[in-house]
């Protein structure tokens, strides 16, 4: 590992600061950035997330992805915490914080919308950055994707009903076309240019051309993720210095919620027995969230100005640094999978 991934979560809280900063001197510049969107999919945002994930679709080698279906435990494991886990303890941590240990700080129809923002970030796990997470630890590529793909198309059904049951609202929209438009720019278009690029690249050189690509774009791959980390920060600067216990408050359950998924799942990987490189990623696309569809769900159902989009907004922003730190934690354990 080379001095600037070594150091990643240090460039990555001076992105923070630096998108914080570049906000309040630059909102305007900020704000023509945040227009620039379809369906709450900021397109900006998802050109750095293209520039994140492309070097690891290239290393996605479609004769080995029939193999997966061998090892189904990996897949069963990111089912059940996704879906039969996480949102009912996100629920379950936004009642107690909100309605018991902040009871006082918060009135209760803020606490009431701020719990109905972290539900919906628990409804929706991640699609596009889990890719960056399994690249830095070093996890499976092919499985990967495939653990995404069933992912989004268990997302496609099962998101309104556990966003309304949870929520007690009968009636939840969901905004199909931020949920197509995403899964379209995040995987679908990066995942036919490294297939494309790879092809080419086999008949060429072979395998060799291939690991020479992927270690040059990898730079530009911390790029894209530390360009994106400024961004959302830059757009949510005021926020932050407007309102930090606000901020702050939020953010404590949804920490406690990230860890505390992740342990359950990685624990879980070992008593599975998942190898090393599956048992990564199948942790953390529960443990991050698909952010612009909660925000998009948020402000369709609460306004933009409410607590529950203000919740999922904290939510992206305590997304990166903990993740990363999620990350060191899964590349300096790799010893307990040896089985």
């Amino acid at each position: 590992m080379g001095f600037f991934e070594r150091f990643l979560s240090v460039w990555v809280g001076l992105s923070m600061l630096a998108g914080v900063l570049l906000g309040l001197w630059q909102p305007q510049v900020f704000q023509t950035i945040a227009s620039l969107e379809v369906a709450h999919v900021n397109l900006v945002v998802a050109l750095f997330i293209w520039v994140m994930i492309y070097p690891m679709m290239v290393q996605i080698d479609f004769s080995a992805i029939k193999d997966v279906g061998k090892n189904p435990k990996g897949l069963l494991l990111t089912i059940v915490v996704n879906w039969l886990i996480k949102p009912f303890t996100m629920a379950a941590l936004g009642w107690l914080f909100f309605k018991v240990v902040f009871a006082d700080l918060v009135d209760p129809a803020s606490a009431q919308e701020y719990i109905a923002g972290m539900i919906l970030l628990g409804v929706a796990p991640c699609t596009a950055m889990v890719f960056v997470w399994s690249q830095l630890t070093k996890g499976d590529p092919n499985y990967t994707l495939v653990q995404v793909s069933v992912n989004d198309v268990i997302m496609i059904f099962a998101f309104a009903p556990i966003s309304a049951f949870l929520l007690g609202v009968s009636d939840i929209q969901v905004p199909w076309e931020t949920l197509l438009i995403s899964v379209v720019l995040y995987v679908l278009l990066p995942l036919m240019a490294g297939v494309t690029t790879r092809y080419v690249l086999n008949h060429q050189g072979g395998t060799s051309g291939v690991d020479r690509l992927v270690a040059s774009l990898k730079p530009w791959s911390i790029v894209g993720l530390l360009a994106t980390v400024v961004l959302l920060f830059g757009f949510q600067a005021k926020v932050i210095v407007s309102d930090p216990q606000t901020i702050g408050l939020i953010a404590v359950p949804l920490v406690i919620q990230t860890y505390g998924i992740f342990a359950i799942a990685y624990f879980a990987a070992m008593l599975l027995k998942l190898k090393h490189n599956i048992a990564g990623p199948a942790c953390l696309i529960g443990t991050s969230n698909f952010f612009e569809l909660a925000v998009a769900v948020a402000i369709s159902l609460f306004g933009l100005h409410s607590g529950a989009a203000l919740a999922t907004v904290v939510g992206v922003l305590v997304e990166v640094p903990v993740m990363l730190s999620l990350v060191a934690i899964i590349n300096r354990t790799q010893h307990w999978f040896k089985h």
